[in-house]
């Protein structure tokens, strides 16, 4: 079995995955408009929220294809992550923060 890495992924994995996680932030999106939290005809708005939907989508992929996830379970969490859009970013963030401290005074005399 060939190393993974994200040039081995094809084109057709790809488009599904930013095809998932961007139908989950239009769907997202359309809620906030009905919500009347996003302003209607705002184009810079949706695209912002499509594209923070797609790369927490390819982050979510890329993730659960290191964890072993199976397959649908992978397309319903990046569907569900492009959902997300911007808070499955900040959640990405706060876990990489946990998990990957960055140095401070203590800890730099260390690394050093």
């Amino acid at each position: 079995m060939p190393e993974k890495n994200p040039e081995t992924y094809s084109f057709l994995t790809y488009l599904w995955v930013l095809g998932l996680s961007g139908w989950g932030g239009f769907v997202s999106f359309m809620r906030k408009r009905r919500q009347g939290v996003a302003r209607p005809f705002n184009f810079a708005e949706f695209l912002g929220d499509i594209a923070a939907s797609a790369l927490a989508g390819v982050i979510t992929f890329y993730l659960c294809e290191a964890a072993g996830t199976p397959q649908l379970m992978s397309a319903s969490l990046v569907a569900i992550s492009g959902h997300m859009g911007g808070r499955a970013l900040f959640m990405f963030e706060r876990w990489m923060e946990r998990r990957y401290p960055l140095p401070d005074e203590k800890t730099e005399d260390v690394l050093r």
